[in-house]
């Protein structure tokens, strides 16, 4: 059967949007017709990558500084937007009203109406739109999914799960390097980052699937870090020298779901520590902890002890996500261990076909709109705060969602027996 093809649009050519459109065009299928970014040497680094790609067959590349002229000018299906948090959005937004089906990178979102905006125009043009987020498909986070859908952690209570990673040097040296976070360091106190690990969470918990979040209360630590690391490593002279940042080193947020189960958030990027999402799903028969990615579980009938760790590597194999016994055999393309290439994939699958993805628009406005919530539980001192429902109480019973091998919502084991 000859492969299907999608004209995909992408912008943001920066060092993440770059290595992302690399591994894009590596997934079958994919034709990339135009690349846009602000920045004329970005923009001409993206017409190269597609030249470049294994996938090229010759057909014309364009470059725009302006994504709106290259949604006007290029005959597109789709669009991927990979440019700093506040602008992910908008370009979105654009997208679909131009008629694409668009995948964005992850981040929070400036405010609710952001996200309301992002629902209503997938609604009314009937496009979809699919946060990128990543972790949805790592290895242990679909190993835990299917083992939660499997019922060996019983019912559950409480998961965890954050942003853990020193980017000092990356946060501080946002204007050198021309890459967004500075900006949002140095203006907002919240939870900036959210949706590494609340994306898997939220999958395993059902949200806006017969479940959803409801409130959230957020505080924040005092921000001493980058501070700290401007006077070691740029000194007095440097302008940023005492610069009163914004965002409290260690952000946390605590979020209650309509039925019952706790979910605590925290986003840590300003101190000196070793990087991880420390995921953790806890329920009436055991628990699986990732902190400080020393992965492991307590599973009654599954592991010896229920007072003793046993190393998640121990048992992985067992209840391996299909979709990663897949991947395995055929081989672990790059990009944060192999994940990032399984994400595009799902979106790609979708978009060749016009059909619903795996994380849909209420997913991505969930997800984002805790960062302009975790702000105003800040600001008034950790008061709680509502969290919207976009599906507007279609969470109570929600059309089918899409099953194969992507799926978000069930293990769909029938779909891999037909590809053996």
């Amino acid at each position: 059967m000859e492969q299907k093809k999608v004209r995909i649009g992408a912008v943001g050519i920066s060092g993440r949007g770059s290595g992302m459109l690399e591994l894009l065009l590596a997934v079958p299928g994919v034709v990339c017709p135009a690349v846009c970014d602000k920045y004329e040497d970005r923009a001409l680094r993206g017409v190269e990558i597609v030249k470049e790609s294994e996938s090229y067959d010759g057909y014309e590349v364009n470059s725009y500084l302006d994504y709106n002229e290259m949604l006007e000018k290029e005959k597109l299906d789709a669009l991927v937007v990979f440019t700093t948090w506040i602008t992910h959005s908008k370009i979105a937004i654009a997208g679909m009203n131009a008629g694409l089906n668009v995948a964005m990178e992850v981040g929070g979102a400036a405010s609710v109406e952001e996200c309301w905006e992002l629902v209503r125009t997938s609604e009314r043009t009937g496009k979809f739109c699919m946060l990128l987020e990543n972790c949805c498909y790592d290895r242990n986070e679909m190993a835990v999914f299917n083992m939660v859908k499997r019922g060996l952690f019983g019912e559950i209570i409480h998961c965890e799960g954050g942003y853990r990673h020193d980017l000092r040097d990356e946060i501080v040296l946002g204007r050198e390097n021309r890459h967004g976070r500075l900006f949002n360091f140095q203006n907002r106190n919240g939870e900036l980052y959210p949706t590494h690990q609340l994306g898997p969470i939220s999958k395993v918990l059902g949200i806006n699937r017969g479940n959803r979040y409801v409130s959230l209360v957020s505080v924040a630590s005092k921000s001493k870090g980058l501070n700290e690391w401007i006077k070691n490593n740029k000194g007095e002279d440097y302008d940023l020298y005492g610069y009163d940042f914004a965002c409290g080193d260690v952000v946390t947020t605590i979020l209650k779901t309509a039925h019952g189960e706790t979910v605590t958030l925290t986003h840590d990027c300003c101190l000196p520590r070793p990087y991880t999402r420390n995921y953790l799903v806890q329920g009436t028969r055991g628990i699986f902890s990732d902190i400080d990615d020393a992965a492991s579980a307590v599973i009654e009938g599954v592991t010896e002890s229920t007072h003793e760790w046993t190393k998640f590597s121990e048992i992985i194999e067992k209840y391996e996500h299909p979709l990663w016994g897949k991947y395995q055999k055929a081989g672990v393309k790059a990009g944060h261990g192999g994940m990032d290439y399984l994400v595009l994939s799902a979106f790609v699958e979708a978009a060749i076909d016009n059909v619903k993805p795996p994380i849909d628009v209420y997913d991505t406005a969930t997800w984002m709109a805790i960062t302009c919530l975790s702000e105003q539980s800040v600001a008034m001192g950790g008061l709680p705060v509502p969290v919207p429902d976009f599906t507007n109480g279609m969470w109570i019973d929600r059309e089918p969602y899409r099953r194969g091998v992507y799926c978000l919502e069930e293990v769909c084991e029938d779909f891999f027996e037909e590809e053996k």
